[in-house]
């Protein structure tokens, strides 16, 4: 997964926010749900300056794996 998006963790954990209440059939808790995406996204450009500063080879690893959360997409 780590040479498809760098944060699939993240990727793992939207899909859950946004599915979990359709699957329990409460379609209004989506938009709360959809509220989380802003979240994930600062918390990911946020992490990824930290680990640009203090890991080693990330900024490499950045090159390399281009996505942060959707191929081909972001």
């Amino acid at each position: 997964m780590y040479g498809v998006v760098r944060h699939p963790m993240y990727v793992g954990m939207t899909i859950l926010y946004i599915v979990s209440p359709i699957v329990l059939g409460s379609w209004w808790a989506v938009i709360p749900a959809l509220a989380i995406i802003p979240v994930i996204v600062f918390r990911i450009l946020d992490e990824e300056k930290t680990l640009e500063k203090d890991l080693p080879g990330y900024v490499e690893y950045k090159k390399k794996v281009r996505y942060r959360l959707i191929p081909y997409v972001w």
